[in-house]
């Protein structure tokens, strides 16, 4: 085996996404910890997270999508993360279940990525196979040469195993904490152990 390219999910991996949430609780108009609570019934639940709002019994925001990022939720471990799998010679991807305006910053923080996509512009959302399949038309390689790194087991996790990808779990997050590594997928508890992880794997 011979890894080529890394991809990485963004939110909860790259992004603490804490301050974001307590931004969306604004705009409902309501305390941040009523809507954690409801995010975490949809992990407890095993649902996408957008069905907090059905949980909660209010409209999605329409505001909500001017909410992005800001470079001060990357995690510490993220840049330095990411300058290591550089110079390991992978080619670097950073794709998850993200809005337009989402990718858009992704884009913008000018991270050091040669690929990035959204479920918003591929038109098809984690863990559907036809994204991880869009992932390896972008990274021009085959399956085994691919790792994608997340903190969901259900989202990212299985559906890269599934692919045939080399599949790491990022242990840290909301459902990083409470979700069980799979025995064939590689566990980590930060960003900074990743490139030893897939050293090996070049």
């Amino acid at each position: 085996m011979s890894l080529e390219a890394v991809f990485l999910d963004v939110g909860e991996t790259l992004v603490n996404e804490e301050r974001y949430w307590h931004e969306v609780a604004a705009l409902a108009g309501l305390d941040s910890h009523v809507v954690l609570a409801a995010l975490g019934m949809t992990i407890a639940r095993g649902e996408d997270h957008t069905e907090l709002w059905r949980h909660l019994g209010v409209p999605k925001p329409e505001e909500l999508v001017d909410v992005v990022y800001e470079l001060d939720d990357l995690y510490p471990d993220a840049l330095p993360c990411l300058e290591s799998l550089q110079a390991l010679g992978l080619r670097i991807g950073l794709a998850g279940n993200q809005s337009h305006e989402l990718e858009r910053w992704t884009r913008e923080a000018d991270l050091p990525a040669s690929i990035v996509g959204s479920s918003a512009s591929w038109g098809v959302r984690k863990p559907a196979p036809e994204f991880f399949e869009r992932m390896l038309v972008e990274a021009q390689c085959r399956s085994h040469e691919l790792a994608y790194v997340g903190d969901r087991v259900d989202n990212d996790v299985v559906p890269a195993l599934e692919a045939g990808f080399v599949a790491v779990h990022l242990r840290r997050g909301p459902w990083g904490r409470v979700q069980r590594t799979p025995s064939a997928a590689i566990g980590v508890e930060s960003l900074a152990e990743l490139a030893d992880a897939l050293a090996s794997l070049r």
